[in-house]
């Protein structure tokens, strides 16, 4: 329990320091209004009738109206009521307890030793058992001043707070004014209904019914999944602040985590990819030379319908360009040294071509795919 109040008990000459502390609490589920559409929380706002703004609680002060008239209290000037800044229990007098009537009663509070030798709590705790008494107090407490009964329970000082008299009201029933005959049997059979149900009462015996049937609903729709995430429907606050820190972080965390994935993927480029670093050079085995040829090929014989043919069978393997070789030199053994035009229908004579425009490095391919295609060519210059 945490204090919340510390004054002193003034019993004649005898002042005895304590600690207040709440001595009931209050077990009812905690409940809050939302809309019925779409769970929103909702949330009432102090608005001033007169300039239409939402006023903050610091700006809010107490006010009092008479016959038309409004009288507006500061915190400062109801703070300097002399009773307010009173936290001493004055003793008033002492009374037998079955004089205090318990419509009076109101919140009571433990109080507890508030010094480092207790013996003038004690003393006064016994002048209460041994008297059999209870002590009317006086003091003040959360701007109001209140009247309070001082008693023993389990060896504890308790404080319970009393109403004054002109806050307990008359019970005035005209129905009960009414004279009815009770007869001698009925009372008789009352009394033994009573007698039947006499017992010594112990309040751990009694249950909150309402509470209890209210917590077990709760639970079961809470196991049948009949809730909102209150995160995901409504974002979480931040202590002190709202929840657009969190989604700001997460979203940073998200950014962070999808980046560092995609950096994982970009270090490992393809065989494509990786081919275009690589300096230009004769045909080897392997993808990256194929690639090459495919697009000098492509540029070179895009006019010329041959040059497909030329450009499929001198991708995909040496023996298929050897044979492309053979083939369009057969045909036109005759017209190979005489036009450039031949380069576009023969791979051999596109590479010799190509060495003189400088791009012999990106066909090279075509041009030294076999050494039958190198004797072909030089049958041909020769009959020429």
């Amino acid at each position: 329990m945490r204090a919340i109040w510390k004054g002193a008990i003034a019993f004649g000459l005898v002042n005895v320091p304590v600690k207040v502390y709440s001595a009931t609490e209050d077990h009812d589920i905690s409940l809050h209004q939302v809309h019925n559409a779409d769970g929103g929380r909702i949330r009432y706002q102090r608005r001033c009738e007169v300039c239409s703004e939402i006023v903050d609680y610091s700006d809010i002060e107490k006010a009092y109206e008479d016959d038309g008239r409004t009288v507006i209290l500061t915190k400062e000037e109801l703070k300097s009521i002399p009773a307010e800044n009173s936290h001493e229990i004055e003793v008033v007098q002492f009374v037998p307890s079955e004089q205090l009537d318990p419509i009076m009663f109101e919140k009571s509070y433990y109080l507890e030793p508030d010094s480092k030798s207790p013996k003038a709590y004690m003393l006064l705790r016994r002048a209460l058992e041994d008297t059999e008494r209870v002590a009317v107090v006086q003091f003040a407490l959360r701007d109001k001043t209140r009247l309070g009964a001082l008693r023993i329970r389990d060896d504890v000082l308790m404080l319970q707070a009393l109403l004054w008299a002109d806050e307990v009201r008359e019970a005035s029933f005209p129905a009960l004014d009414t004279s009815i005959r009770i007869s001698a049997q009925e009372r008789e059979m009352s009394a033994a209904l009573v007698e039947s149900m006499a017992s010594d009462f112990e309040p751990e015996q009694f249950t909150d019914d309402y509470q209890a049937q209210l917590r077990q609903l709760i639970e079961a729709k809470l196991e049948k999944g009949d809730a909102l995430d209150t995160e995901e429907t409504f974002g979480a606050e931040a202590e002190g602040g709202n929840g657009e820190v969190i989604d700001l972080m997460e979203a940073l965390r998200r950014s962070l985590d999808k980046k560092r994935g995609g950096g994982a993927a970009a270090q490992e480029p393809s065989e494509d990819e990786s081919s275009g670093d690589e300096p230009s050079g004769p045909a080897k085995r392997g993808g990256r030379s194929t690639s090459r040829s495919r697009s000098s090929t492509a540029k070179k014989d895009a006019e010329d319908s041959d040059a497909e043919t030329a450009k499929s069978g001198t991708a995909r393997t040496r023996s298929k360009a050897a044979g492309a070789a053979k083939t369009s030199t057969a045909s036109k053994t005759g017209t190979t040294a005489k036009t450039s035009t031949a380069s576009k229908t023969s791979t051999a004579s596109t590479a010799s071509t190509a060495s003189k425009t400088g791009t012999g490095s990106k066909t090279g391919a075509a041009s030294k795919t076999s050494p039958a295609a190198k004797s072909t060519a030089k049958t041909a210059r020769k009959g020429a």
